[in-house]
C-alpha cells in the first residue's frame, strides 16, 4: 500500500484528541454539592431486602375514587384539531380565576413538563426543563431506530428568562424531566434543587447542587421552595440488566411559597394519600400544576396508572389539596406521547370529566409557550 502523509497525520490527530478527553475532563470544575436533612424519615424499600432505594409513601391503591370506562373523549368546540386529537389548540374561555393575595405568580409552561415561575419578588424558577428531546444516546436511538418517543420541536426558554433564572428545580432523574444539555445551556450561574442522590448524575462543571429531602425546603431570595412526595420510581438506566440504578434517587414535587401564596408542581406520579398529607403539612394550594397525561398503556396495564394520574385522578388530587385552580401538563403537540392514545386525548377527556365529576375548581388550559399570570 502507497504511504500517504495525509492518512497518517488525520489518524494521529484522532488519538491526540481522544487522549485529551480524560484530561479535559479531569479540568472541569467539580460541582458543589451540599445535602439537606429532614425531620422527617425517608421511606426504603427495607422490607424486600434493599437499603438504598427509595420507595412511595403508600402501597399501590387496589382502586381508585373515579375512572372513565366509557365515552371518555367527546368532541368539544373548546379543542380545535387538525386530525382526531391530534395536532390540536385550545380555544375555549378560561376562567376569570380571583386568588386571594395581590401579589402574583406568573406561570408559563414550556411543554410536557416544563415550567418557567417568575414569583411576586420577581424570582425566576425553571421547572423540569427539558427543550429539545431525551439525552443522547436515547434520542439518537428514538430517530434512527425507530419505535420510540420523539417530539416536535417544543417551545423555548428564551434569552432573558435565562439570564434572570435563580434556580432549576427537577422532580426525579427520568429523561423527559432532566435533560443535561439544558444544564450546560443554563450554566452554573443558578442553584439547582434535587432529590437526593441526583447530583451523581450531573456532569461536572462547577454547579451549585443542592440535595433535598421530603418536606425539606430551602429559600431563594424571597421564596421558599419545599419539596415534597410523588408517587412514583426513578431509574436512568440506557441498557436494561446491565446497569441498575432503580430507585436509588428519590424522587417528587415541589411548592413554591411566596407572600403568602403557593404554586404547587406535582412531577409525575400516580394517585395515592399523598395528596392528602401535602394538604396537611401546607394547607390549601392556590395554583395546582398537575400531570393528566401518560396514563394508557396496554402492555403495562395498571402499573402505569400506579405510576401516573389520569384526567380523572388529577381532579380528586386538587380536591384533596383544595386548589384554587387547576393548570393541566402532559399533552401538547410536542409531548412524546408516552402512553397516550394521542397527542390531546387527555385533554379531551380532562374536560369530559370536569363535567361527569361536577369539579367546582376552575381548569386554567395553557396551550404550549402560553403565560398566565395568577
Amino acid at each position: 500500500m502507497k504511504y500517504n502523509k495525509n492518512i497518517e497525520v488525520t489518524y494521529m490527530k484522532k488519538i491526540l484528541s481522544l487522549s485529551l478527553i480524560p484530561l479535559l475532563a479531569s479540568c472541569a470544575a467539580p460541582n458543589n454539592v451540599e445535602k439537606l436533612s429532614s425531620q422527617i424519615d425517608i421511606k426504603y424499600k427495607k422490607t424486600e431486602g434493599y437499603t438504598h432505594q427509595f420507595a412511595n409513601t403508600y402501597k399501590r391503591p387496589e382502586s381508585y375514587p373515579h375512572t372513565c370506562e366509557q365515552d371518555c373523549y367527546p368532541k368539544t368546540k373548546d379543542i380545535q384539531c387538525e386530525t382526531d386529537m391530534e395536532q390540536c389548540r385550545f380555544v375555549g374561555q378560561n376562567p376569570l380565576v380571583d386568588l386571594p393575595g395581590s401579589n402574583d405568580f406568573s406561570v408559563r409552561w414550556i411543554g410536557h413538563a416544563s415550567f418557567v415561575i417568575t414569583t411576586p419578588t420577581n424570582e425566576t424558577i425553571l421547572i423540569d426543563p427539558v427543550t429539545e428531546q431525551f439525552d443522547w444516546p436515547i434520542d439518537w436511538a428514538f430517530a434512527n431506530l425507530g419505535g420510540g418517543f420523539y417530539r416536535d420541536t417544543p417551545a423555548h426558554i428564551t434569552d432573558d428568562e435565562l439570564a434572570a433564572t435563580q434556580a432549576v428545580v427537577y422532580s426525579h432523574i427520568h429523561y423527559d424531566h432532566f435533560n443535561k444539555a439544558d444544564i450546560e445551556t443554563i450554566g452554573t450561574n443558578t442553584k439547582y434543587l434535587t432529590p437526593l442522590n441526583f447530583a451523581n448524575y450531573f456532569p461536572d462543571g462547577g454547579y451549585d447542587i443542592v440535595e433535598m429531602p421530603w418536606y425539606s425546603d430551602y429559600s431563594v431570595g424571597d421564596t421558599k421552595v419545599h419539596f415534597v412526595p410523588a408517587h412514583h420510581f426513578s431509574n436512568r438506566i440506557v441498557v436494561p440488566f446491565i446497569t441498575n440504578d432503580d430507585d436509588e434517587t428519590l424522587w417528587g414535587g415541589w411548592l413554591l411559597e411566596n407572600g403568602g401564596k403557593k404554586v404547587f408542581f406535582a412531577g409525575d406520579t400516580g394517585y395515592s394519600n399523598h395528596f392528602k398529607d401535602i394538604h396537611k403539612a401546607y394547607g390549601d394550594i392556590d395554583v395546582c400544576l398537575i400531570p393528566i397525561a401518560s396514563y394508557h398503556h396496554e402492555e403495562y396495564g395498571n402499573w402505569y396508572r400506579n405510576v401516573h394520574l389520569t384526567p380523572e385522578d388529577a381532579l380528586t388530587a386538587a380536591k384533596d389539596m383544595n386548589c384554587g385552580v387547576i393548570i393541566p401538563w402532559g399533552y401538547g403537540n410536542a409531548s412524546w406521547k408516552m402512553g397516550d392514545h394521542t397527542s390531546h386525548s387527555a385533554l379531551f377527556r380532562l374536560l369530559h370529566m370536569q363535567k361527569q365529576l361536577n369539579s367546582q375548581i376552575p381548569l386554567y388550559i395553557l396551550n404550549e409557550g402560553e403565560k398566565v399570570i395568577l
